[in-house]
């Protein structure tokens, strides 16, 4: 009988089927008969661990499977590992066998786990084992069966036909395929109903709150990846996505992602630093990519980007200054409301993520489909926009910010609505008596100066105090006094009953600030606390826009929009600068008496907690579950409010053009065009 089948106390090797002939001659050669103080028992060289070892049942099977990955998968017995010391805590379990990782010989890649034959238990024992490590793979074996298993991500595992050899990796044994169509089909928004913002937040559980790293930076550069990985997909359909885990270790998978961040920082410059890196670990960004790498960002609510994007700046940092992201469906009424033009200029003087500037560029781009009898397409997309789309961002729409965070993300979702281009600045909207010094830095000329030399343009004189644009839409940080007086001094309402004031308002200097950004007959929506409509200490900032415009519009937001952050309740304020001129196409002749229009929101759009409220599928009511909401034709759930009517259109290709259909009731958007109308106003003329 066979020193083996000895061992294993069998007539033969029986239980070593998965093993060839020649495998188990080798190792049988190895065995010798030994007599030590503990008796006579089998013993042989580990080829591994260069030490003469007693054999065991689970070291026969250890021993043949430890060949097998030198002699057929390839691997250098110097990556191999065995009793590799895993651990939980203080306490440390030992992994049968470990492939190391090629670049990290302290980081397993493999895990085997070998048991004797006949034996089934183990596998979950290794799968925490793969968990608790970071290993992409996992194998277990009993000599008779064998099964191997990927580590998707830290609570899932799914099993596959084998593990790479030496030279490959997953994804050549695997080849599948995952295009920008796969991942439009798996998307986990939709199928979850769970947001961004709930995906970042289950990261920092996980991993983020303890990786030693700014939170914001890093998410922001895997959604900036992200981004590029699915506008290449879209320009090549059959091409893989890259932003996913194919079954690289953690090191390769890094060094994947580190390459494609980088692309995307050559196509969309000005944002990260020309040295910007990863920070995370391998394995920290490992767990990311799993957790994002199903998410599909283009064509998702904007909202989506928003609502992370207003969680990760700072998560304080806005708040204090009584700064919060407009939710998209406030700025679509006021767009709508202002209704811009293909030849009107835009600019947002506190920008935050840019919500008014892309809105605008969507309405404009949305005019321009219809107005060709084209389809209308959904526009937060990575498909090419025409010449005609991105001439008017590259030199129309215009934002600022003073907040560096907040115009990286706007200066980012610009670049990508825009197609490349993009003129949001990182300037101070009111102090501009330091623009002059802060344009001259050598790293804000590198990144904006293009930008700033299309603003000079739309300038009335050099002190930066007087503009011409034809809209200014903002939502300016209402918390805080401006107390500094070289700043107060450039503007009237710094100065009150000819005396210079100590403190102003900080909201009510934008009101100034933004009117002057106005070329006569131009049009502007601010988003203000309701105070400044009724108190009557305020009488003379009323009176001050009064003089200076016509007022068009209040329209009064619901006290839950701003909500979970503040309960401030808050107004839009819409005013047109008074232009005399009839020869112009925004005439607005001044007027002592006139018409103006007074609307309150109704239909809450969140509840009391700041959740989204929507509306349910027969509109009977109200959900805060994306999976029970009306939906729109991209999936799309459609938020409960009256602000305006949310449409869909759809191509009829016998008409060649596009038909509206009607989701929810019309509201005050189609209202206040009503209005415009019948009052001749230029914009809706």
């Amino acid at each position: 009988m066979s020193a083996i089948a000895e061992i294993l106390k069998k007539s033969s090797s029986h239980g070593l089927e998965m093993f060839k002939p020649e495998e188990i001659e080798w190792l049988e050669k190895r065995i010798e008969l030994k007599k030590t103080k503990a008796g006579i028992g089998y013993y042989a060289d580990c080829f591994v661990r260069g030490k003469n070892i007693k054999m065991t049942p689970e070291e026969v099977v250890r021993q043949l499977y430890a060949h097998r990955l030198v002699e057929e998968y390839g691997y250098d017995i110097g990556r191999l590992a065995f009793e590799f010391p895993i651990f939980f805590g203080r306490e440390a379990k030992r992994a049968d066998i470990v492939i190391r990782d090629k670049e990290d010989m302290n980081v397993p890649y493999i895990i085997v786990e070998t048991k004797k034959p006949n034996a089934k238990d183990g596998r979950e024992q290794l799968k925490s084992y793969t968990h608790a490590t970071g290993a992409s793979m996992a194998v277990w074996t009993n000599g008779t069966t064998i099964t191997y298993h990927q580590r998707k991500n830290p609570n899932f595992f799914e099993d596959i036909p084998a593990i790479p050899t030496a030279d490959k990796t997953l994804g050549d044994i695997l080849r599948k395929k995952f295009t920008i169509e796969d991942l439009i089909a798996e998307d986990k928004l939709t199928k979850t109903g769970k947001s961004l913002k709930d995906l970042i937040l289950e990261m920092e559980d996980e991993v983020l709150a303890n990786a030693g790293v700014d939170v914001f930076e890093e998410v922001f550069k895997l959604v900036f990846a992200k981004l590029y990985d699915e506008k290449r997909g879209t320009r090549y359909p059959d091409n893989d996505l890259e932003f996913r885990n194919s079954g690289q270790s953690d090191i390769q998978l890094k060094d994947k992602i580190e390459k494609l961040f980088k692309k995307a920082c050559n196509e969309w410059s000005g944002v990260f630093p020309d040295d910007a890196k990863i920070s995370l670990t391998p394995p920290h960004l490992s767990i990311c990519v799993s957790s994002l790498e199903t998410v599909k960002l283009f064509n998702s609510n904007l909202d989506v980007v928003d609502e992370a994007f207003e969680y990760l700046i700072n998560k304080g940092s806005k708040g204090e200054k009584g700064q919060y992201f407009t939710p998209r469906y406030v700025i679509d009424m006021c767009v709508r409301m202002l209704n811009p033009k293909p030849t009107e200029t835009m600019i947002d003087t506190a920008a935050g993520s840019s919500g008014f500037p892309v809105h605008t560029i969507f309405h404009v781009w949305k005019q321009m489909q219809l107005a060709a009898h084209k389809p209308v397409s959904h526009l937060f997309t990575a498909t090419d926009k025409g010449e005609e789309e991105t001439d008017y961002v590259r030199n129309k729409v215009f934002a600022i910010d003073s907040d560096e965070k907040a115009v990286r993300v706007a200066r980012t979702l610009n670049l990508i609505a825009g197609d490349g281009h993009t003129n949001v600045l990182h300037l101070n909207t009111l102090d501009f008596g330091r623009w002059n010094s802060v344009t001259k830095e050598d790293a804000w000329v590198d990144t904006y100066n293009e930008g700033w030399k299309k603003l000079r343009k739309l300038e009335i004189d050099s002190s930066h105090t007087y503009f011409e644009f034809d809209i200014v839409m903002a939502n300016p940080p209402f918390a805080g006094d401006v107390k500094e007086g070289q700043l107060l001094s450039r503007y009237e309402f710094g100065q009150k009953n000819g005396k210079p004031q100590h403190s102003v308002n900080r909201d009510v200097l934008f009101i100034e600030r933004n009117i002057n950004f106005l070329g006569a007959g131009g049009r502007m929506a601010i988003v203000l606390p309701q105070g400044r409509f009724n108190n009557s200490t305020d009488k003379y900032i009323r009176d001050f826009i009064a003089k200076r415009c016509r007022i068009l519009a209040v329209v009064g937001v619901h006290g839950n929009t701003f909500k979970p952050h503040t309960g401030t309740k808050t107004s839009v304020l819409f005013v047109q600068k008074w232009q005399n001129d009839p020869k112009q196409p925004n005439y607005n002749p001044k007027r002592e008496d006139y018409p103006i229009f007074f609307a309150t929101q109704r239909l809450e759009g969140k509840n009391s907690r700041g959740d989204k409220l929507y509306w349910t599928k027969d509109k009977s009511g109200t959900t805060t579950d994306p999976k029970l909401a009306l939906c729109d034709k991209y999936g799309h759930p459609v938020i409960y409010h009256d602000l305006f009517a949310t449409y869909d259109y759809d191509w009829d290709a016998k008409k060649k053009d596009n038909v509206r259909r009607q989701l929810t009731p019309d509201g005050i958007a189609e209202a206040f065009a009503q209005f415009a109308a019948k009052e001749k106003l230029s914009f809706f003329r």
